[in-house]
């Protein structure tokens, strides 16, 4: 099935392109969670990939398939962190180099990391300056390619890979739910499991598509001040909102406690870290957001565990502990 400028052929095509280079991340089950949602749920744990999230998929398949010269001049990005991390690394994988914008308040565990792979590294200010206008910029100024973080038809291509190891190794899904920051990494994986449902989820003041598919059109919206740091994109990409818009079912939103609450059902129970954006499709489910019927198979991606130890330990000290937990099951 195709729709706009992303079909099966080209998730299948990046599968073959990243294989041997990304991991084939573990697909995870908890029958504890099973009884708290009242269907089966499946997590595709993308915690665990390559750089701790997604979007190590997209940037290798994006920059992989660049032309040799191209991409030996070297490549640009602007990020939150997560996909970064993932060009950072990718760049060195294939042999060039990466100039990566990032926020000046982004975490300091990503900062370091994306530093750590190789990358230059150019800071702003995510509540005043544009991303997109300093890095089309300086790419523009030193002859580098951008890899965008969502709206690039190779970049959803490979995230949407996720999405085929899920069904590959689930038998089928009669819902899958995600974080939806720019949009990319469920506009691939819906386009591979299309016609099923597909939910995403949001932070409640980040919600740009769940307003941009309500107004039928792209939403800008104020920068979220939400924890899930890698879920706060003022508006969706144009191609991925073509693409969100015909497959996916609709848009929950969580608070901050309910990511919080996810974050530690996944560390207590399955023994997963999930950085707050990660654990969102998890936050909505144990919320009661998405709609679910007993007797079906829900898959679910922790998309990310860019978190440092001390920012986990500090988000889940500093809210009332539930009652105590049950064994791990």
């Amino acid at each position: 099935m195709v729709v706009g400028m992303i079909g099966l052929d080209d998730v299948h095509a990046a599968a073959r392109r990243i294989e041997g280079a990304a991991h084939r991340t573990p697909l995870l089950h908890s029958r504890t969670l099973d009884e708290r949602v009242g269907a089966r749920v499946l997590i595709k744990a993308e915690c665990l990939q390559r750089t701790g999230s997604f979007k190590f998929r997209g940037a290798y398949n994006k920059i992989s398939s660049l032309p040799p010269g191209e991409r030996g001049r070297g490549v640009a990005a602007f990020s939150s962190g997560n996909h970064a991390q993932a060009v950072a690394l990718a760049a060195r994988l294939l042999g060039t180099s990466a100039t990566i914008v990032m926020p000046a308040d982004a975490p300091q565990l990503k900062l370091d990391a994306t530093r750590g792979y190789g990358a230059e590294v150019v800071t702003y200010d995510r509540y005043s300056e544009d991303r997109e206008a300093i890095g089309t910029r300086l790419a523009d100024e030193r002859g580098l390619t951008l890899v965008r973080p969502f709206d690039d038809p190779l970049v959803i291509a490979g995230q949407g890979t996720a999405a085929l190891e899920l069904l590959d190794e689930s038998g089928g899904l009669d819902l899958l739910v995600a974080p939806v920051g720019g949009g990319g990494l469920i506009a691939g994986c819906a386009t591979v499991v299309a016609p099923t449902r597909v939910v995403g989820v949001e932070p409640e003041d980040g919600d740009d598509t769940k307003r941009s598919l309500a107004a039928g059109e792209p939403v800008e919206i104020p920068v979220s001040r939400s924890i899930a740091d890698a879920l706060q994109v003022p508006k969706p990409g144009q191609l991925t909102f073509s693409i969100n818009r015909e497959l996916l079912e609709g848009v929950a939103t969580v608070s901050d406690q309910e990511l919080i609450d996810a974050m530690r059902f996944l560390f207590e129970r399955m023994k997963l870290v999930a950085e707050p954006g990660g654990a969102a499709g998890i936050a909505a489910l144990l919320a009661g957001k998405v709609a679910t019927e007993s007797g079906t198979t829900i898959g679910v991606i922790v998309s990310g565990g860019n978190i440092g130890a001390a920012r986990f330990a500090e988000l889940l000290g500093a809210t009332p502990q539930p009652p105590a937990a049950q064994p791990l099951r």
